[in-house]
């Protein structure tokens, strides 16, 4: 693995994120079709990745968003404050009074239970970061000036708008301009690409910004759905694909593009919304395909953010300049432990994630 990373000395932030923050309306152990109250989080694909580094390690991170600036933007706001990343880099678009021109998204999710899997419905049109354009962001500043050791963003956020796709890649082109070190999580959502040219849609996008990315990441399905790659004789929705299956998706892509440093995904296999199995793997140049420790039957209180949490762990362990089987490790420890507690975010210590990733159980820590 040859990422060079710039220093924190030069730097004035270890990470920012690129995305949409959401307001999450949670039933908790109810439906959102049945509920009389729910309970209030943020999150976002890209964001839980800068809050995760922020609360579990302790870096300086920062969100580039866009929100409208009324009473729900500025609970967002809120949020965002609590969970101690920089809100200088967000955007504030006036608020027309009614939400024809902006909006702030929201998002209903239900944890599920058992039989019942999670259930999450976004309600995201016209929303302020789905319009939020490249040149309203001094990107040559942000990496520049202020200095950033690492950029992530994903498919989620390219999905938004043709207007955020181009931000995104106008972002990762500058990123690299200046030194930055790009992940870029794939995250598809074929309910984000429906309306803006679907897969097909969604393939041209991600296969432009690839290019550009140091440290790509996905999940069971993503690098079939969302960049084409085919593994012959596996199912295309990858639900069943094992470590070997993977192996073969990760020379693949990492032959179609030489840039990429690190290649890594997480490996989830779904007994029941409560009960998944769990485990990760990594690949660079260098070491090839490491995995981390199987976690099966791995007891689940709230799935969403799992993934996230994972990339926030990978990200870390690399800008601590750990070896990459280490990185995986400090990833699949804390997006286990983010699974076990409600919202899109973690609650989880470095320490936690360092006791879980060298093979610490869960007993009494008094």
């Amino acid at each position: 693995m040859t990422l060079t990373l710039r220093s924190a000395a030069e730097c004035g932030l270890d990470a920012v994120s690129l995305g949409e923050v959401m307001l999450r309306l949670d039933p908790g152990e109810g439906r959102v079709r049945t509920a009389r109250s729910f309970r209030a989080w943020e999150g976002g694909g890209e964001y839980n990745v800068a809050r995760g580094l922020r609360r579990a390690f302790g870096l300086r991170t920062a969100i580039v968003t866009a929100l409208a600036d009324n009473e729900v933007g500025r609970l967002v706001e809120d949020f965002i404050l609590t969970g101690g990343v920089d809100t200088s880099w967000i955007r504030w678009v006036p608020y027309d009074g009614v939400g024809r021109e902006v909006r702030n998204g929201l998002n209903f999710t239900e944890r599920g239970f058992g039989v019942r899997g999670a259930v999450g419905v976004s309600d995201r049109g016209h929303t302020a970061i789905s319009q939020l354009r490249a040149d309203d962001v001094d990107f040559d500043d942000l990496f520049g000036r202020v200095g950033v050791r690492w950029l992530h963003t994903g498919g989620i956020y390219a999905a938004l708008s043709e207007t955020a796709a181009q931000t995104a890649l106008t972002a990762v082109r500058t990123a690299r301009a200046h030194g930055t070190v790009v992940s870029y999580d794939l995250n598809y959502r074929p309910s984000l690409w429906k309306a803006i040219g679907g897969q097909a849609r969604a393939r041209e996008v991600n296969r432009a910004i690839a290019p550009y990315v140091d440290v790509m990441i996905g999940n069971e399905e993503d690098f079939t759905a969302a960049l084409g790659f085919d593994v012959p004789g596996v199912d295309a929705s990858l639900a069943d694909l094992d470590t070997a299956g993977f192996e073969a998706m990760i020379a693949e892509v990492a032959r179609a593009y030489p840039n990429l440093e690190v290649i890594a995904t997480t490996l989830r296999s779904v007994r029941s919304a409560s009960v998944n199995d769990w485990g990760a793997i990594g690949w660079s140049p260098g070491t090839g395909v490491v995995a981390a420790a199987q976690r099966d039957r791995l007891e689940v209180l709230d799935r969403v953010g799992g993934g996230d949490s994972f990339a926030s762990g990978l990200i870390a362990g690399l800008l601590d300049g750990e070896p990459l089987p280490v990185a995986v490790e400090w990833g699949a420890a804390h997006g286990a432990l983010a699974m076990t507690t409600p919202g899109d975010t973690s609650t989880a210590t470095k320490a936690e994630v360092l006791k879980l990733a060298a093979g610490g159980g869960a007993r009494v820590d008094r």
